[in-house]
């Protein structure tokens, strides 16, 4: 006998609600979110399957469906309904200092209108700006706002981390301990907090990613798109790019971010291996929320007009050096440029080749946070430069207060710029301190500079000025440039102040002057400069060959 209708339809919904009991209800509704947004019912659910007039609709019009318009528990900003940029006839919204600061889309239903929440009366909304020249919205919310006000990571980034440990300890890809999960991990939880901060990352522990930071950064990501989607944004282009130097690496990303797929994250790895028609198809018939990918295919399919790239959120350089080698550099500034607004930035790179600092300085351009597994020197004083002087010691004054014009005049203009004088004997302390206020900058003994006094300030850049005595209780990491005037200092105390200074920005310079009384330091200093990879100047190795032939007499 047939199986009826009515029972083939109750059979299917019961195997459908197996599906769904398979996994949480937030992740159901990520999923079926997804779902939406392919279909092109992103916001406006249909309601029943008949409706009822209504006073507001009393021609039934709109056929139960909700104008979400008119919802009064919307805060309507209607002064800035104009200055909103337009991309594909959609209003965009952009937001900075948030993870994911670039620009998403709103839907919209006739008026053009900004919509910022304000959930249970709670302010969630620090600061609204325009910017002059795009005409975008910038968009900052209060400081603990994201992630739940919790102050840790959140239930799904979790169960992300879960969800992927699992899978590659199946598969035999996970190297870590069986009993030890992924959210225990340091370098983990310190990432959570940089991202979280909204800044870009500078990773220095060595060229590349492992599977454990890989897996922090999918998981952080998927996390944002689920906390944007839930308070009803989408996105026209992938949110994460990450790139990487070859087919392998882009392989191992990518069975890193296959569990995410359950839980509505799609991932799609990009290389030459493959032909270029068949990504393009693929592309076209999915919608990946990351993309990894090699920068030579990424750069053919984005003039191509594969794949749209304009809106990333998040870009992640993966061994840079690798980059470098492989003669991207020039690749990776188009991609860069590709991308509008200002995408969160991570970059691994060892900065051991002096060649890798100014492609780093042109992807990390703001404030940034530093990370490092170890505490190897080379690791913690990335990017900054050593620049050691020779000279006599009458000439030390005049070349000292020129150094300092020459680095405070390269940084006119940038804000809370602060230069570091080190000085190691009393007399000298007062010659420098009248000498570098005749030059006309703001000078402070102590070392502590509030960012108000630096902004307020109607002197030239700000220059503290201390006693070498004083290093090991000075916080170092707002100070950009820092001058040892005088080298009475341990190597022990210039690795500190190298390793310590300059730490949100990676534009740091350490300048040292030093004489023939000096010798003895040249060794050890030299010793650290190829640590680090930095050049050693002929005159430094002269006065290192003088100290060792004093000491062989």
């Amino acid at each position: 006998m047939a199986e009826g209708d009515d029972s083939m339809r109750k059979r299917n919904r019961d195997e459908n609600n197996k599906e769904t009991s398979k996994v949480s209800g937030r992740v159901a509704s990520i999923i079926a979110a997804k779902k939406r947004r392919k279909s092109g019912n992103r916001l406006i659910c249909q309601g029943m399957c008949f409706s009822l007039p209504t006073i507001e609709d009393p021609f039934n019009d709109r056929h139960g469906k909700l104008d979400t318009r008119r919802k009064e528990t919307k805060k309507l900003v209607h002064s800035l309904a104009h200055d909103t940029m337009s991309v594909n006839g959609n209003s965009v919204l952009q937001s900075k200092g948030t993870p994911g600061r670039n620009h998403m889309k709103m839907e919209h239903q006739g008026q053009e209108m900004v919509k910022i929440k304000n959930l249970e009366n709670e302010q969630i909304i620090s600061d609204i700006s325009i910017d002059e020249v795009d005409q975008k919205i910038t968009i900052k919310p209060a400081k603990g706002h994201d992630f739940e006000n919790s102050g840790c990571p959140s239930s799904f980034l979790l169960l992300c981390l879960n969800s992927i440990k699992n899978a590659l300890w199946h598969d035999g890809i996970f190297s870590g301990e069986e009993d030890k999960p992924l959210f225990v991990d340091t370098w983990g939880f310190e990432f959570w907090k940089c991202y979280s901060a909204g800044k870009d990352i500078l990773e220095t522990s060595g060229s590349c990613s492992t599977t454990e930071q890989i897996a922090w950064m999918t998981s952080t990501a998927a996390d944002s798109i689920a906390s944007l989607e839930k308070d009803g944004l989408s996105f026209s282009s992938p949110f994460l790019l990450y790139l990487v130097p070859s087919k392998e690496k882009a392989i191992k990303v990518r069975s890193v971010c296959k569990p995410l797929k359950a839980l509505g994250i799609h991932a799609v790895s990009l290389h030459s291996s493959s032909s270029l028609d068949h990504q393009i198809h693929g592309l076209k018939s999915c919608e990946p929320e990351f993309i990894i990918s090699t920068p030579k295919r990424l750069l053919e399919l984005v003039s191509l007009k594969a794949i749209d790239i304009s809106g990333v959120s998040v870009l992640v350089v993966d061994d840079l050096e690798a980059f470098i080698e492989g003669g991207y550099f020039d690749i990776i500034q188009s991609i860069k440029q590709a991308v509008s607004g200002n995408p969160q930035t991570i970059v691994f790179s060892n900065c051991l080749n002096y060649a890798s600092v100014p492609l780093v300085r042109k992807l990390l351009r703001g404030s940034i946070c530093r990370l490092a597994l170890n505490d190897f020197i080379a690791s913690q004083s990335a990017c900054i430069i050593q620049s050691v002087h020779m000279c006599a010691p009458e000439e030390k004054l005049s070349k000292s207060m020129q150094i300092l014009d020459q680095a405070c005049g390269n940084r006119l203009g940038t804000k809370f710029f602060k230069a570091l004088f080190v000085v190691g004997k009393d007399s000298n302390f007062h010659m420098s301190v009248t000498s570098i206020k005749s030059k006309g900058y703001s000078i402070s003994t102590n070392s502590i500079w509030s960012n108000s006094e630096v902004q307020n300030s109607k002197l030239r850049s700000p220059v503290s000025v201390i006693n070498v005595e004083h290093i090991s209780t000075t916080d170092l990491a707002e100070f950009e440039v820092v001058i040892i005037y005088d080298f009475a200092l341990s190597i022990d105390k210039y690795i500190k102040i190298l390793t310590r200074m300059a730490r949100r920005t990676v534009n740091g310079v350490l300048y040292s002057f030093l004489t023939r009384e000096d010798a003895l330091v040249a060794g050890p200093l030299i010793e650290i400069l190829e640590k680090c990879g930095q050049a050693v100047s002929e005159p430094l190795k002269i006065l290192c060959h003088s100290s060792s032939s004093l000491l062989e007499h």
